[in-house]
């Protein structure tokens, strides 16, 4: 009969704790493990249950909201609040407008931060020191609300688009980021590509953007989530309701307004039935303005473990 071969296995300090047989591929937990998975579920926890209650309430009736009901589960379930949502063309179209907004100002910030954070890793740029001083001078001073108002309004910007697109469209903190990340690039591929002819749009173009995949992808969310987020510069510089973004509507919505939403306007149900979700409304469009982040995050995610771990040179 052939006898199995025990091994040791040896803890950090090389004590052994515990015999294992070969093929046996079941784990081994720690106290130290345990307790860290403990903390991990304790902390996901805070971070989806309040996410779980305002689904939950978005989906229960308005009296058993008021009672205090509703915990993780929907009471009295409904979903009224949802079909008011979807039936309104208002709520509909604010939330394909914000996300064009979304889109174009992270596609004209990024290019701007691009284009200004590339320059600036270049000891050959005349004024390098003096155009970088003048980017950090804006984290620290600012000219305030109203005379950005009265640029905006001299600008003609008011009750356009462009007003949420144009002003803060370069973030410096993330200028900063990407030009850090530039800087870890190795001078040596931009020198072979310049010995082969390459101008510096090009290097920009075929050797520092490929290798700054992460990076990008990580300062576009945080572009893109800022922007989808904010809702002061909308309540300054636009009046008109039909160019309000989906956070404006959220706030009025929240405040208790009903300029999110009326509604006496749904074209389908009842009168009774629109009462009943007036209570719920404030949480169903909360999930009705987080869903279009939810589904974009899990595809960039991957690039902030990219962005972690890059930075070594290869060989």
């Amino acid at each position: 009969m052939k006898r199995e071969k025990k091994v040791l296995v040896y803890d950090v300090n090389h004590n052994p704790f515990k015999e294992v047989v070969p093929g046996d591929h079941r784990s081994i937990w720690t106290p130290g493990q345990v307790i860290l998975v403990i903390v991990v579920l304790l902390i996901s926890l805070t971070c989806l249950l309040p996410f779980i209650n305002i689904i939950a309430l978005s989906l229960s009736s308005k009296s058993a909201i008021l009672r205090s009901e509703v915990t993780f589960w929907p009471v009295e379930f409904t979903t009224a609040t949802y079909e008011m949502l979807f039936n309104n063309k208002d709520m509909v179209n604010s939330l394909f407008y914000t996300i064009e907004v979304t889109v174009i100002y992270t596609v004209f910030a990024m290019i701007l931060t691009i284009l200004m954070a590339y320059p600036l890793t270049k000891k050959r740029l005349k004024g390098r020191t003096f155009f970088s001083f003048l980017a950090l001078f804006t984290m620290y001073f600012s000219g305030g609300t109203i005379p950005i108002y009265l640029n905006i309004k001299e600008l003609g910007l008011l009750n356009t688009m462009w007003a949420l697109i144009l002003p803060g469209m370069l973030s410096t903190y993330n200028m900063i980021i990407m030009k850090s990340f530039f800087a870890t690039i190795p001078e040596s591929l931009e020198e072979a590509a310049t010995i082969d002819g390459a101008n510096d749009f090009q290097i920009l173009i075929r050797v520092y953007l490929p290798l700054s995949l992460a990076s990008i992808a990580t300062l576009t969310l945080f572009y893109a989530v800022g922007k989808w987020n904010s809702f002061q510069d909308a309540l300054y510089y636009i009046n008109d309701r039909n160019l309000q973004p989906l956070q404006l509507k959220l706030y009025y919505a929240i405040k208790g307004a009903q300029n999110a939403i009326d509604p006496s306007e749904a074209a389908a149900g009842s009168t009774t039935a629109a009462n009943d979700a007036a209570e719920s409304i404030k949480y169903a469009t909360i999930i009705f303005a987080t869903l279009p982040i939810l589904v974009v995050y899990p595809f960039v995610q991957r690039y902030f473990v990219s962005g972690v771990t890059i930075g070594a040179v290869k060989g």
